[in-house]
């Protein structure tokens, strides 16, 4: 996370901007993105989208690296990593390289947990259930994932999740465009 936040005050010099310019753009109080700048204050990443759309970059340039152009991702190098305000953690399985535009991602879900917001965004989701279940609510309308079954939708769909189990879930997500 640290070169997120170095980035976010790299773009923001570069762009000759103000903290509260930045802030007038993206709706972020001054001292939330001064705290993000300094790494001392957690980012959501809807505030990370708000960000990168004020400095018209794509939210994928805060992960990229110029020195870590990756095809393969070795086990050791997946990093389990959750979302401010998500209730899942995810570990990223994706190479890194520019231009790309999926986002392989291994999900699991705690005992008993919903996905509390109703997502709607540009693009398509895959889901492949490794072990446990997830309910997926598509559309006002809820499927059952198990074991080894699989559901794919286009994301414009509003959607959520839960795990209705006693028992971690863990999902093959596969969704674009790039999000983390």
């Amino acid at each position: 996370m640290e070169e997120i936040y170095e980035k976010i005050r790299t773009l923001r010099v570069q762009q000759n901007l103000t903290l509260k310019e930045l802030s007038e753009k993206t709706g972020l109080s001054v001292s939330f993105l001064s705290q993000v700048e300094r790494g001392t204050s957690s980012l959501a990443i809807t505030s990370l989208k708000k960000i990168a759309d004020a400095f018209n970059v794509p939210i994928t340039s805060f992960f990229d690296s110029e020195n870590n152009q990756n095809f393969l991702v070795k086990a050791e190098e997946q990093k389990p990593f959750r979302i401010e305000g998500s209730k899942a953690e995810y570990t990223r399985l994706g190479g890194e390289f520019s231009g790309k535009v999926l986002e392989p991602l291994l999900v699991t879900l705690d005992p008993g947990k919903t996905h509390e917001n109703v997502f709607s965004h540009p693009g398509e989701e895959f889901y492949y259930v490794l072990e446990g279940a997830v309910i997926f609510n598509v559309d006002g309308k809820e499927y059952l994932v198990k074991k080894g079954d699989s559901i794919h939708y286009p994301s414009e769909l509003p959607h959520f999740w839960l795990n209705p189990l006693e028992q971690k879930a863990k999902v093959l997500c596969v969704l674009t465009p790039v999000i983390f």
